[in-house]
Order: structure tokens, then sequence, then C-alpha cells
């Protein structure tokens, strides 16, 4: 998978750059120090992954991310945590923060891999075929999985799609993220941000920024913090 740094500071940049070498099933093709830079060498270059910097002079990490194709994956690499439940907005497939750990940074790429995989596979026709009461049929990757409420962990709106991630696989179809929540039972699933449905059922622990499912941090968005802290954690913790 190629890749791009985009940063205004010079050691942040040579900082991914030894990540990206570390890493070993990347490859840098282009280094910016700002979002300009980087659009103009995109216009005439394909790029599947950016590692992208939020806080920058001049076009801004979202307003660039705003203006990608859809076939490029975003990364973002910030110091600033508060950036994180904004940058899921623009469908960022995860989310560092510098300094970058070498394990967390991994896991990133994995994550881009997984995804890349998962949009090269034959998805045009996916969509979900019937829904009952505990589970329903999805047409994917020239087959049709049937997924049971239950043991869904969370879904992921991604691009013009949603990832449905269990415990031991990942299903894309084309669908919207609203699309399939509305055919959620409500008592089992709950919208925590533009980008994120989850499973109560799975919740592990939880900030009031953060819903840890696994190793897995899904951001809480601030319209939907009310009423998902209301409705299903409020009424259900155990007092003294």
């Amino acid at each position: 998978m190629n890749c791009i740094i985009i940063d205004d500071e010079p050691l942040a940049r040579e900082a991914i750059e030894m990540l990206i070498n570390q890493a070993g099933d990347l490859d840098l093709i282009g280094s910016f120090n700002s979002a300009e830079a980087a659009g103009n060498f995109m216009a005439s270059n394909t790029v599947e992954l950016i590692f992208l910097d939020i806080q920058m002079p001049g076009i801004n990490g979202i307003e660039f991310a705003r203006t990608i194709p859809k076939e490029t994956f975003v990364i973002f690499t910030t110091a600033y945590a508060e950036f994180a439940s904004d940058s899921y907005e623009v469908d960022a497939i995860d989310y560092l923060i510098k300094p970058v750990k070498s394990g967390r940074f991994q896991k990133a790429v994995e994550k881009a891999h997984t995804y890349s995989k998962l949009f090269k596979a034959d998805y045009a026709n996916n969509k979900i075929e019937q829904v009952a009461d505990d589970f329903f049929f999805v047409k994917a990757d020239r087959r049709i999985f049937k997924v049971y409420f239950d043991n869904i962990l969370f879904i992921q709106g991604l691009k013009d799609y949603v990832v449905m991630h269990s415990e031991n696989q990942k299903v894309m179809t084309a669908m919207n993220i609203k699309t399939i929540y509305d055919q959620l039972p409500k008592d089992k699933f709950v919208r925590v941000s533009k980008s994120y449905v989850i499973n109560v059922k799975h919740i592990d622990s939880m900030d009031n920024n953060t819903v840890y499912i696994g190793t897995n941090e899904i951001p809480i968005g601030s319209i939907y913090r009310d009423f998902f802290f209301n409705e299903f954690v409020t009424k259900k913790i155990v007092g003294r």
C-alpha cells in the first residue's frame, strides 16, 4: 500500500517516516508540509493512505480530508486528543496521538490493510437480504453471510459503506449507517457518533469521550453523548 505524510512539523514527518520504514509493508511516495502541496501531488498521483496532521497553517487536516477521493484512506496524526470525534466525521480509519508509539502505529496500519482488502472485494452487489428477529443475511464478497445481532461488536460507517465488526469476521456492505441502524433492535444497539453504532452488550468500559470494546476505542460524538449516557448508562449505574 502506498502512502504519503502531511504535517507542517519536520520532526513529526521524520518520526512518521521512521515508523513507515519499520512497518515494512508501506511504500512512502511523498512527504509534504502542507495540505496544498499534497493536493497538488494527488492531482496527478494515486494515493492509497495518508498520515495526516490536523492543526496546520492554511487548510487544516479535517478540511483537507473532506476533499480527497473516496478510495483514499486517512489516518490522523495529531497532538490533540480532543479532535478524535471530529476525525471520524470525515471517515478516518484511525486517530494517532503524538508521539506515536510503534505498536499503536502498526495496529492502525493493519486496519488500513484490512479495509483495503474489503474495498477491493466484489461488494458492488452487497446488501442486507433479510432481517429476522435475531439475525440478518448480508450479501458480501460473492457469499451470503448470516450475521447474528448478538455477535456484532460495532458497526462503522466508512465512505459509502458500513463495516460490521464481530469477534471473528468483518463484513462490508454498500449502505449508509442510518439505513442499517434503522433495521437494528434499539434495545441492543445505539448510535454514538456519525460513523459508529455499537452493541451495548459488548461495552467493556467508557469515559466521557470514548467507548471501549475489546481493543477498539470508539469515539462518542457530542450530539449523541446525552442520549447514549441517559438511556444506556446512567439508568444502569449501581448506587451505593
